[in-house]
C-alpha cells in the first residue's frame, strides 16, 4: 500500500512538472512572437493589422519561433538519450562528431561557391550541412551494427571532431574577408534560414518516435547485460536510437547552425531536480529544451538595437558556466 501511494505522488510530481514545462514553453513562444526589431502583437493570430506587421508575423516571426521550438527540443532529447547510450550523464549530440560533419560540408559549400563564382540558393547550406551529419550518421551505424560498444562511438565521434576542425582551419585561414564573414557566422548559429521545409517532416517524426522510447530507455540503463535479462532487444534497438539522435542532430544542424550546451546542460539539470526516470525525462527535456533555444532567440534579437546576435553565442554564453558547475560538481561528488 505504501509503495502504491509513493508511486503515485512521484506520477503526481512528473505530471506537475511536465504541465509547468509546457506553460514555461508556451510563454517562451508568446514572447518570442511578439519581441524583436519589429514589435508585432499577438492579436495578429485574430484581427486585421498592417501589411508590414502581417509580413514579419506569418513569413519571419512565427516560422522562426517553431524552428526554435523543434531545433531546441530535438537537441535537448538527444542529450538526454545519449547519455543513457553511451553511459555518460556529460554526453551531448555535438560528442559524436554529427556537428562537426555537418559544419565542414557547409563551409566546403560555400568555399566552393565562391570560388567557382556561383549563386547559390539560400537553402543550399542547410541541405549541404545535412549531407555531410547523414555521412558522419552512416559511417556511426556501421560501428553501431559492429557491436563496438558506446565508447568507440563517442571515441569516433572525437576523431571525426578533431579531422573536421582541421580541415575547418585551413578554409577559415585560405578564405578572403567576405567568405570569412559568412563561414563563422553560420558556424555561430542562426534560426534566420530554417530551409528546406521538407526537412521538418522526418524530424517531427523521428522525435515523436524518440520520445515514446523511455520505458526502454529505463531498462537500458540498468546496463547492457540486465537489460536483455529483462526482455530488451539491445542489439535491435542501439543502432535505431543512435540513427534517431544523428537524424535530428543532423536536422538542427542544418537549419540553424551547430548550437552546443542545450543537449548537455537541460536533460542533466532535469536529471538532478526530478531523478533519471527516462519516461519523465525524455518528455521533460523536450519541453524544456525548445523552451530555453525559444529564450536564447528571444534574447539574441533584443539584447542589440541594431541586428541580431549568433543563437550559438547566447547559448555558449549561459551554458559554459553551467557546465563548468556541473564537472565541479560531479568533481567535488567522486
Amino acid at each position: 500500500m505504501m509503495l502504491a501511494t509513493l508511486f503515485q505522488q512521484q506520477q503526481r510530481k512528473y505530471r506537475y512538472w511536465l504541465l509547468g514545462l509546457g506553460l514555461a514553453l508556451l510563454v517562451a513562444m508568446l514572447l518570442s512572437l511578439q519581441l524583436g526589431a519589429v514589435g508585432v502583437g499577438i492579436e495578429a493570430l485574430w484581427q486585421p493589422v498592417s501589411r508590414l506587421e502581417q509580413q514579419v508575423f506569418w513569413q519571419l516571426r512565427l516560422p522562426r519561433t517553431l524552428l526554435a521550438v523543434l531545433v531546441g527540443a530535438s537537441l535537448a532529447l538527444c542529450g538526454a538519450v545519449l547519455q543513457v547510450l553511451l553511459h555518460n550523464p556529460l554526453a551531448e549530440p555535438g560528442l559524436i562528431g554529427i556537428s562537426s560533419g555537418a559544419s565542414l560540408a557547409a563551409v566546403l559549400t560555400l568555399s566552393l561557391s565562391v570560388h567557382l563564382g556561383l549563386s547559390l540558393p539560400y537553402w543550399s547550406l542547410s541541405l549541404a550541412a545535412f549531407v555531410g551529419a547523414l555521412l558522419v550518421t552512416l559511417l556511426l551505424l556501421a560501428l553501431a551494427r559492429r557491436r563496438l560498444g558506446p565508447g568507440a562511438l563517442l571515441l569516433f565521434g572525437v576523431a571525426v571532431g578533431i579531422l573536421a576542425n582541421a580541415v575547418l582551419t585551413w578554409l577559415l585561414y585560405l578564405a578572403d574577408d567576405a567568405s570569412l564573414r559568412s563561414f563563422l557566422f553560420w558556424m555561430m548559429g542562426s534560426l534566420g534560414h530554417g530551409q528546406p521545409l521538407s526537412l521538418w517532416l522526418p524530424a517531427l517524426v523521428t522525435l515523436v518516435w524518440l520520445v515514446t522510447q523511455g520505458r526502454r530507455l529505463d531498462m537500458l540503463a540498468l546496463g547492457d547485460n540486465q537489460a536483455r535479462l529483462l526482455g530488451l532487444n539491445v542489439r535491435w534497438l542501439q543502432p535505431r536510437l543512435v540513427l534517431a539522435v544523428c537524424l535530428l542532430t543532423a536536422f538542427s544542424v542544418a537549419m540553424a547552425g551547430p548550437i552546443g550546451f542545450v543537449g548537455l546542460v537541460v536533460p542533466h539539470l532535469l536529471r538532478l531536480l526530478v531523478g533519471g526516470k527516462q519516461r519523465f525525462l525524455l518528455p521533460a527535456s523536450m519541453l524544456a529544451g525548445a523552451m530555453v533555444l525559444t529564450l536564447a532567440d528571444v534574447a539574441a534579437r533584443t539584447v542589440l538595437t541594431v541586428g541580431e546576435l549568433p543563437i550559438g553565442a547566447v547559448t555558449a554564453t549561459l551554458g559554459a558556466p553551467v557546465f563548468i558547475w556541473l564537472l565541479v560538481r560531479r568533481h567535488a561528488g567522486a
